[in-house]
């Protein structure tokens, strides 16, 4: 079975052709998307051996959705299907002053239905070596919330390192349990947490005197954010916060920080022109850190391929990333040229 397996929820993404407004024109582009199995995908194109689990309905659409994950060589053995349906979310791709906007429509999904004992986490974590989960799948419903939990408990019981992407998402929290809650209870089980500054403020209750909506960042800020969260949890053994400054839809500088508790680290700052679509920029950036941790002998250079990656992602239409180890690394190296390669 897969050595990096996710878990969490896979729509059907519905997004407006270009930089048109939803239903400017009578059309949608069809493809799937979900922030685990984004990283299951990078992975996997990456070289290495990953694998993806859902509950997802037994119909045409949740196999076409299989398919869709297979092909990219991630292992799709050990999704469940169950009753309910496929969750959809709406895209419209901002342009210049005008953001992008997402909608979703997830209410009654089959892993929304999902509760403990639906999955077997025994078969799932065979062969497994590391876990990611993020903070969208607890927030789906209380069912849900609570398989999350079992999933990251039973990956703990078997020594399996668990990344954990806080993806705080304030549309989603409507069952009654606030996000801080939750996701406190399950950052006790996490090895490598993943956020940006509102993930932590929204997800964990940790205040720091840094402005989310600001273009303006403040590293020393950032860096007592880190060491916050690694005081409050103790169990961290890393944690790492991408840095976005949002110039306008268009533009954005994108960087990234780490901390291990023995020294902060900040990587190199990509400014992104054209943005093509930023949907997913976090998931591969997460793929990134996984992949990097597990392939470079230092953090630095982890955190490095990190970001290039998930600034090449910038220029790819749809959540999946689709660049290989060598596109990132010559980015990394500096050719940021865009030169036709022949």
């Amino acid at each position: 079975m897969a050595k990096y397996m996710t878990f969490g929820e896979i729509m059907l993404r519905l997004k407006s052709p270009g930089h048109e407004c939803l239903f400017q024109s009578p059309s949608l582009e069809a493809t799937f998307g979900g922030g685990e199995a984004n990283v299951a995908v990078s992975l996997a194109n990456f070289g290495m051996d990953a694998g993806f689990t859902t509950v997802i309905p037994d119909n045409i659409i949740g196999e076409a959705c299989l398919q869709e994950i297979r092909r990219f060589g991630v292992d799709v053995s050990r999704v469940q299907q169950g009753n309910g349906r496929m969750g959809i979310y709406f895209l419209e791709t901002g342009a210049n002053q005008r953001p992008s906007k997402v909608v979703y429509d997830r209410a009654d999904s089959s892993i929304a239905r999902a509760k403990p004992g639906d999955v077997d986490w025994d078969a799932v974590f065979s062969g497994t070596e590391w876990f990611h989960i993020t903070g969208i799948t607890p927030a789906i419903s209380e069912s849900a919330m609570e398989l999350s939990l079992e999933s990251v408990r039973v990956a703990k019981t078997k020594g399996i390192t668990v990344s954990c992407d806080l993806n705080y998402r304030k549309n989603l929290w409507k069952y009654g349990k606030p996000a801080d809650q939750v996701m406190k209870e399950l950052m006790k089980y996490v090895d490598v947490a993943i956020a940006n500054e509102e993930d932590y403020q929204k997800s964990l209750g940790i205040q720091a005197d840094v402005e989310v909506e600001s273009g303006e960042l403040d590293h020393a800020k950032y860096e007592a954010l880190s060491n916050t969260a690694l005081q409050e949890y103790p169990n961290l053994k890393l944690t790492a916060i991408t840095l976005r400054e949002s110039i306008s839809a268009d533009i954005n500088g994108w960087s990234a920080c780490i901390n291990d508790g023995k020294g902060f680290y900040i990587s190199r700052r990509y400014e992104i022109r054209d943005i093509i679509d930023r949907v997913g920029g976090g998931d591969s950036f997460a793929a990134g850190l996984i992949y990097g941790l597990n392939t470079y002998e230092t953090k630095e250079d982890a955190l490095e391929f990190a970001v290039a990656a998930s600034c090449l992602k910038h220029s790819i239409s749809g959540d999946f990333n689709r660049v290989s180890v060598g596109d990132v690394e010559k980015l990394m190296k500096g050719d940021a040229s865009g030169r036709v390669q022949r």
